[in-house]
């Protein structure tokens, strides 16, 4: 092995010698301090340490072990100079290849396995059911697969398809003619196999005959509307329009009211928010006064007892011991009690037998209750029917009566003054038969503000 190269020696090279370095010639030896032991792994050179290292794993991975525990024959070969001679050795079954040697590798340690390729999903449940289809198969039932298959061969043969309707060279028919021959191929079929191939119509469901409101499409005004009204109609129905008016009235009246602000006269005033204020003080202050008057004697509130009816406080409830006669005294007296009533039970129930007709009275005037109940709920849910029903946010408000003053009657047609309007007529009672939702003019708001401008032409003209 060799050794540590001199010290005037001017090569760079390290020695082959675990632990030795050779120093540069010339250059200062640095000084540090070893003692301390963060300073341990910084001053201190370790690449030998490394070296070596990697050197025995190359060995490993190449030669698989170290060379130096190796045996001789493994390293060495002896050559006796024959080369004209040429020994042909001839290849044993068991031993491989040069070239598969030398692929191979020459590493001890094993190559890790891939425990995931080896294994098989749901292995169990795929073995439990190949258990069960080869015990089935012993017992001669057949899979689902096969049985569906063996099923469908024996089906009877599907429905000839019938011709098309749209045929170009089929006769000519009546429409309206109470036979016809495209019906022909439906005739002795079932309806609901009509029904689900949508050949025959399906039945229209009750439900959808029902109208949301039983009012009338149009309804006729009264008889004081007209163009030519008696006198009484139209008084009638110059009435109804103040009630309507007044009530308007009065809402908006109730509005105001809220909303105003209080006058000089109804402003409130320092007397009155000190009035306000002491308000419930006076009438503890006279409880306090008669609390002050004096303290009540024991006969006074004995007395006072006595006419509230307290009932005396009796030995028992104070905390003293029953005696034992005492307490069988008082079961004594349950039992008794409970048996004086079951006897007055027994007694009621039989002479129930003599009150059967009072029975009867009582059972016929409820049924009479019921029944008018009855006709009173149906009223009020033929009441709802005819009332518009809230579809939206908005509530359906009646529109204005449309009627004339005494003085605008006109006796004919021709000079007959026209109110109201067709068309909101008609929208109004499309939402009082709940056909569609109350609704109510958008607003439009206006994003830019309206710029009028002066044009040359006009200024000319107004100059």
């Amino acid at each position: 092995m060799a050794t540590r190269s001199p010290k005037g020696d001017s090569t760079g090279y390290l020695g082959l010698v675990l632990g030795t370095k050779h120093r540069v010639p010339g250059a200062k030896r640095k000084r540090v301090n070893r003692n301390k032991k963060k300073s341990w792994k910084r001053h201190i050179d370790a690449r030998d340490v490394e070296e070596f290292l990697q050197d025995v794993q190359l060995q490993e991975r190449t030669q698989g072990g170290l060379v130096a525990e190796k045996p001789n024959e493994t390293l060495y070969f002896m050559d006796t100079g024959d080369n004209d001679k040429v020994v042909t050795v001839p290849l044993s079954k068991g031993k491989p290849l040069r070239i598969d040697l030398i692929l191979q590798s020459d590493s001890k340690v094993a190559p890790p396995k891939d425990i995931l390729s080896h294994q098989i999903p749901n292995s169990g449940k795929l073995r439990r059911k190949k258990q069960l289809r080869e015990k089935l198969e012993r017992r001669g039932i057949l899979p689902r697969k096969q049985r569906l298959l063996q099923a469908k061969l024996l089906q009877p043969p599907r429905r000839t398809k019938p011709p098309a309707r749209s045929q170009p060279d089929r006769s000519f028919y009546d429409i309206w003619a109470e036979s016809n021959p495209l019906d022909g191929t439906l005739a002795g079929e079932d309806t609901f196999f009509l029904e689900q191939t949508k050949k025959y119509p399906v039945k229209r469901p009750v439900r959808m005959n029902a109208k949301p409101s039983e009012l009338p499409a149009v309804e006729v005004i009264s008889s004081g509307g007209s163009y030519n009204p008696t006198f009484e109609s139209h008084q009638a129905l110059l009435l109804q329009a103040h009630e309507v008016e007044l009530k308007r009235v009065k809402e908006e009246e109730k509005l105001k009211r809220q909303l105003s602000f209080p006058t000089v006269d109804q402003a409130p005033t320092s007397e009155s928010v000190f009035r306000e204020l002491c308000q419930g003080l006076l009438e503890d202050s006279d409880e306090e006064g008669d609390s002050k008057a004096g303290p009540k004697n024991s006969h006074d509130e004995d007395a006072e007892d006595e006419g509230m009816g307290v009932a005396p406080v009796s030995k028992a409830a104070i905390g003293e011991k029953k005696t034992e006669r005492q307490r069988k005294r008082e079961k004594h007296e349950k039992a008794l009690v409970a048996r004086r009533q079951a006897e007055k039970a027994l007694r009621l129930k039989k002479q129930e037998v003599f009150k059967l007709r009072s029975i009867r009275s009582e059972m016929k005037q409820r049924e009479d209750l019921l029944s008018k109940r009855k006709e009173k709920r149906i009223a009020k849910y033929k009441a709802e029917a005819m009332q518009p029903k809230r579809l939206g946010k908005l509530k359906y408000e009646d529109p204005d009566t449309d009627v004339q003053l005494s003085e605008e009657l006109a006796g004919s047609l021709r000079t007959l003054k026209p109110e109201g309007s067709v068309l909101k007529d008609r929208f109004k009672s499309m939402q009082k038969r709940n056909l569609i939702e109350p609704r109510e003019r958008a607003k439009f708001k206006r994003k830019h503000k309206v710029k009028y401008v002066e044009k040359r032409a006009f200024r000319e003209v107004t100059l």
